[in-house]
């Protein structure tokens, strides 16, 4: 395969981007996206040329960490898949295919694909943990779960904090990642003593980052890789509805 890629170039946070033409040949339709940009980092070395900066670790759809736009899409075009995890044959021969960084104000571009996340790790910082004793592990039937609980609770937890949600969103928004890391942790008898005091801090969090509101236009659903539904969103808004009224009371 033979392909035209338009990269989003930018030295620096606080430098002008732009997009760059780059032709790529010989492309094995078996490659992943990640190994293509590899193949032309090769390339772009050899002759002396600053290769495209982005993010990569596990490139086994585990981490999160290879978030892209790739032709308006965040994590491309394959549903429920990261980018790392796609491949070539996904496109054809000739496509010219848009490259571009996650775009947020709470997701600053570092270097070309390179953004910062850092704004997750704050709103996990705010709320996402328990309180339980340390020691040995307690019996696994000792504290029963119900079903559809687990199951939900099982659900939000795949969520690998990759920020495609952000990416998708017209607002801006990481209200399903927030919710998802509420939900799990608020549906499981472990998570119960911090349940309400987590979610007004973790949606003020999620603010302060210079995340956008929420308005319901399921985007992010669309293209999260692990597939958080949008009712996460739904049971956070009923916890944070619930904790506002205790801490009026209170």
């Amino acid at each position: 395969m033979n392909l035209t890629l338009r990269i989003w170039r930018q030295t620096g946070p606080d430098e002008k981007g732009r997009m760059v033409k780059y032709h790529v040949t010989d492309v094995s339709p078996d490659m992943s996206f990640l190994e293509m940009l590899d193949v032309l980092n090769e390339r772009l070395t050899l002759d002396g040329e600053e290769p495209v900066a982005f993010d990569h670790d596990c490139r086994e759809g585990i981490c999160g960490m290879c978030g892209l736009v790739i032709n308006g899409v965040a994590h491309g075009p394959e549903k429920a898949t990261t980018t790392c995890q796609l491949h070539m044959r996904q496109f054809k021969d000739g496509d010219t295919i848009d490259v571009e960084p996650w775009r947020a104000r709470a997701f600053p571009v570092v270097r070309d694909l390179v953004v910062d996340r850092s704004a997750f790790d704050r709103v996990i910082q705010a709320g996402g943990y328990i309180t339980a004793p340390t020691g040995s592990a307690p019996d696994a039937h000792a504290m029963p779960v119900p079903k559809g609980d687990a199951d939900a609770a099982f659900e939000a937890a795949t969520c690998i904090g990759c920020g495609a949600c952000v990416a998708a969103c017209p607002n801006g928004s990481a209200m399903l990642f927030t919710a998802a890391k509420v939900t799990h942790l608020g549906l499981l008898p472990q998570g119960q003593p911090e349940r309400y005091d987590r979610v007004l801090d973790m949606v003020a969090a999620h603010d302060e980052a210079g995340f956008g509101g929420c308005t319901n236009t399921g985007e992010c659903t669309a293209v999260c890789p692990k597939g958080i539904p949008l009712e996460a969103i739904g049971q956070l808004n009923r916890d944070f509805l619930k904790a506002s009224r205790r801490a009026r009371v209170a």
